[in-house]
Formats: C-alpha cells, structure tokens, sequence
C-alpha cells in the first residue's frame, strides 16, 4: 500500500526509533481516551480485530487474553501443528496506563512495556522492546517498520468505529 494510503499517515503517525543498542521505541497518538485504548490491548475480542495486518494475510485464529499481573496471552495465527503462535506471561498491569509483558516463544525474545499515556480525549503510546542482546534488534525493528503504522491503523480505526470509547 503506498505510504499516503495508510490509514495512520494522516494526523497521528507511527514512529519506531532505536532507544539503544537492545531496545526500540514504536510511538503513535490515539484521538481516543486511554482507556479505550488500554481495552483494546487486554481483551480479546478487541485485540483480535486490530493486531494482524491486513495486507499481509495473516489472520488471528486463536485468542487468549488474562490482562492481570501474573496472567498470559497466547496467540495464534492460522491453523494447524505449526501455527506460529506467541505466547508470555504479564510482569505488571497497570489499568489503563501501563502493561509489561513477557515473549516466551525465544530464547532471545524481548520484554515489551506499552504505557498509555492519557490526555483526555487523547492517548500517546509508547511501546518499548527490550532484547537481551543486540543481535535481534535490527531485524526487530525491520518488523516494526513493516508492521506497526499499519496494525495501529487498524486499532485507530477500531477505536473510531467505537466512537473513540
């Protein structure tokens, strides 16, 4: 899709930059409260709809949020025994404005951070990857640049559907 198609490149962009050697920043503002926002992160049925992108033909076949601390997420795309599917325990849940999480699915997979930060009728989300060594930033950030401007068009445009609530 051409960049001025994108449905994030209007007013709210989605910037992913190299905080240091082992972690990358994706930022991007919301016209929608945080805790609109922070819902759509920790259930399910919301999650689903917005986190797989579109123009890659991914599709979430399997869901399982428990936003709490010392809960998990699993999630699944496509079917079968090779499904790939991601999968981590949450450190801290901080309703509506911060969520640590684990990736379990690699020995060398990040600790995310998501903080919500609310400005009324208006959220700033920062998410932060942190590695456990350099090597997998660069490739992480590759991903980052391909997917997140599209994934959060489609949570703001959930979030729009939704009259911003």
């Amino acid at each position: 899709m051409p960049q001025s198609d994108r449905p994030d490149q209007a007013a709210n962009p989605t910037t992913v930059a190299r905080k240091s050697d082992r972690e990358l920043t994706v930022t991007r503002a919301f016209d929608s409260p945080a805790k609109a926002v922070f819902e759509a992160w920790t259930r399910a049925e919301l999650f689903r709809q917005w986190w797989a992108p579109r123009s890659m033909g991914a599709q979430i076949s399997a869901c399982e949020i428990d936003a709490r601390t010392g809960g998990g997420y699993r999630i699944t795309f496509g079917e079968g025994p090779d499904a790939p599917t991601f999968f981590g325990q949450y450190v801290e849940v901080t309703a509506p404005a911060r969520l640590v999480w684990t990736n379990d699915e690699s020995d060398d997979a990040p600790l995310t951070t998501v903080t919500f930060e609310d400005q009324g009728e208006r959220t700033v989300l920062v998410l932060s990857e942190r590695y456990g060594a350099p090597e997998p930033l660069d490739e992480a950030i590759a991903g980052m640049q391909a997917m997140a401007p599209e994934q959060f068009g489609q949570l703001d445009a959930l979030l729009a559907s939704r009259g911003g609530a």
